[in-house]
């Protein structure tokens, strides 16, 4: 078994190599943001959890190592067209694609992303290839569904607990999901298996998600890497403000629909009166309780594997480490 440290060193050789060949495509002009966006960094955890994956059925996971990569330009192609969407400046502390070119180069690269990582998908081993494209094909599809949910839920007035919660399982979870039994498929794993490392990352990536709602409101700014508040300044329908809409009493949904609308107080009086109101309704202590809910779900579906307790390690350990972040 290979530890999480050499995977990942595995994977970033491999796509700093991918991303010079990329860049030195022509057009320039249409290959230049794709390898931009791919030796920038990030965690690159999807293609981590892949190699992950393969290698508790297989120590020989070099070739895997194409199919990893193309989730994770698929992850990079959904980024660049999200960037847009969301009109954002900054990506992994870089000018986004949009932003260093513009947004027609920017809707174009994202277009040909895709193209390319079905490219390395279809480097796979033929006996896995099937299944591969359409997991890929299915999970690409929910990602966009998940997006569309993320869009509509902007200008719906009312968006309830269970629809958030199908949205972020769409547009975050299943990718995740997806890496894993991708992992599990090329180790030619049991069918048993196979689905029960994917509905392990399908609960982890929910934990994931909800956590991520938790540290904008309850995070430390020096360990979160970014304003705290950013999601109650920009109305932004999270787990925390459904649930304080839900549950709130008559004066409280007053007062928090009133918040929502003032466009003249400032951010820090903003964030400090809606915090309060999730105080008084226990906000923080019911996304820790779901968040904790799905994080259990996903181990037990961990403990369903039918490989040894030792080459479970790597991912519990890492299960624990996304579960307990602070950034």
């Amino acid at each position: 078994m290979k530890t999480f440290s050499e995977i990942q060193t595995l994977v970033n050789q491999a796509i700093e190599k991918e991303a010079k060949i990329i860049a030195d495509k022509q057009p320039h002009g249409l290959y230049q943001p794709i390898s931009y966006i791919l030796e920038a960094g990030g965690k690159r955890l999807r293609p981590i959890l892949v190699l992950m994956a393969n290698n508790l059925f297989t120590n020989k996971i070099d070739g895997s190592l194409s199919p990893a990569i193309a989730f994770e330009v698929f992850h990079n192609f959904t980024l660049i067209h999200d960037d847009i969407m969301d009109k954002a400046d900054l990506r992994r502390n870089r000018a986004t694609v949009h932003k260093k070119w513009d947004e027609n180069t920017a809707i174009l690269s994202g277009d040909a992303s895709l193209i390319v990582a079905y490219q390395f998908l279809a480097k796979a081993p033929d006996f896995a290839l099937a299944k591969l494209l359409d997991l890929f094909n299915q999970t690409a599809v929910e990602v966009c569904e998940g997006q569309q949910y993320d869009m509509e839920f902007e200008t719906q007035e009312q968006v309830s607990a269970t629809q958030y919660l199908e949205m972020i399982r769409l547009k975050t979870s299943v990718l995740v999901a997806a890496c894993l039994k991708a992992g599990a498929i090329l180790g030619k794993a049991d069918a048993d298996d196979a689905e029960n490392l994917y509905q392990f990352g399908l609960n982890l990536g929910l934990a994931f998600q909800l956590r991520d709602d938790y540290l904008d409101v309850y995070g430390d700014v020096k360990t979160f890497g970014k304003k705290i508040g950013n999601d109650i300044v920009s109305n932004k329908k999270t787990y925390l403000l459904i649930k304080a809409l839900e549950q709130s009493s008559d004066n409280q949904l007053v007062e928090l629909k009133s918040l929502l609308r003032d466009k003249q107080i400032s951010a820090k009086e903003k964030i400090e009166k809606v915090s309060f109101i999730y105080a008084q309704l226990k906000i923080k202590e019911q996304v820790n309780e779901k968040i904790g809910y799905f994080y259990e779900k996903a181990l037990g579906f961990l403990k369903k594997l039918t490989v040894s307790s030792e080459k479970k390690e790597g991912l519990l350990h890492l299960a624990k480490k996304l579960n307990s972040r602070e950034q």
